[in-house]
């Protein structure tokens, strides 16, 4: 029997990607229902029909329904799209999980690993709510406001369990997106995480000049970097040099309007960390991400030199030409 769409969506975050994949899903006759964490964001959105705040200058369907209750946000759902920030996952399901409905599936768009627990997002969703929620991942190079212009984009729908991840393929395709699936969860999460750390060293580099040669270098031997720990976590390595993976990686390092890539480069430029994250109202999601990689990377062994240096300067203080002439003068090896 042929999987179908899911036709009911409740969509948890009231940010950049929560709201473009309203809209896509509003253009696909699904009946969508956004929840926000602050009431009063989610009244003013509803009010302008436009997310000035995330995703300026993009008219929200009339259809898309706000729900600030707690206990009605995922009434009638029979999908649940968590467009949650990582490090706030665990704050938002713990008020919200006496309301999930049982069995059905919820689909992470988030991209980052918990500080302190080590936690991919799916896994954050499972320790608060218990193992028996079906999860899934929806990642890739997907950039909210080229998709709010019916820019082509393609993305991932990744889970352990196959229909799943096809309900979902069909459910957020449409004629500017095309979505793949893949089995290979750890890998999809974790190479989504990490690539926002090299994205902020990407900036950091277009921050102090540094050329195109070095930006190169650094997007390939950052992918080393994320390929060695996702292998050393049980990822699949074809997922790294797919979507997710370089896909992925390339466009966070390349986009001007890349939040990580852009808050690198007021680093480069001199500012202080508080000052570089202060310019911006969305979360750079690379900064915490970066601090759990270095603690991954010591817990399974593996070298990550360019992670290590974007955590030396945004926590250590070391000065960027500092850090840059560390990474170019280590021990010579074959590649």
């Amino acid at each position: 029997m042929p999987q179908r769409e899911f036709r009911h969506v409740s969509i948890i975050g009231d940010g950049g990607m929560g709201s473009v994949l309203a809209m896509l899903l509003c253009e696909k006759a699904i009946v969508v229902r956004m929840w926000g964490y602050d009431a009063a964001q989610l009244a003013e959105i509803e009010g302008r029909r436009e997310n000035t705040k995330f995703l300026p200058g993009y008219r929200l369907p009339g259809a898309l329904v706000f729900e600030p209750r707690d206990d009605h946000a995922m009434a009638g759902a029979d999908l649940i799209v968590s467009a949650v920030p990582c490090q706030y996952m665990r704050r938002v399901w713990n008020r919200l999980k006496a309301h999930v409905p049982s069995s059905v599936p919820i689909v992470s768009v988030a991209k980052g690993i918990e500080n302190g627990t080590l936690l991919r997002p799916t896994q954050i969703l499972a320790d608060v709510l218990g193992e028996d929620v079906p999860t899934a991942v929806l990642s890739g190079p997907t950039i909210a406001d080229e998709l709010a212009r019916r820019l082509p984009a393609t993305a991932c729908a990744a889970s352990e369990d196959e229909s799943l991840a096809v309900r979902i393929q069909q459910t957020f395709t449409c004629p500017w997106l095309r979505v793949y699936t893949n089995p290979d969860v750890v890998g999809v999460e974790l190479a989504g995480a990490m690539k926002n750390v090299i994205a902020i060293a990407a900036g950091i580099i277009d921050g102090v000049r540094a050329g195109d040669n070095a930006k190169a270098a650094l997007l390939a031997r950052g992918l080393a970097e994320i390929s060695r720990l996702g292998l050393a976590m049980g990822a699949t390595e074809q997922t790294f040099a797919g979507l997710t993976g370089l896909g992925d990686l390339v466009t966070t390092c390349i986009s001007p309007s890349g939040r990580n890539r852009s808050f690198g480069e007021r680093i480069g430029r001199g500012q202080s960390l508080a000052a570089a994250q202060g310019a911006t109202d969305s979360v750079v999601e690379g900064i915490a991400t970066c601090e759990s990689v270095v603690s991954l990377a010591s817990k399974y062994n593996v070298e990550m030199p360019i992670a290590r240096a974007v955590y030396e300067v945004l926590f250590e203080n070391k000065p960027v030409r500092s850090a840059i002439e560390d990474l170019m003068t280590r021990r010579l090896k074959a590649e």
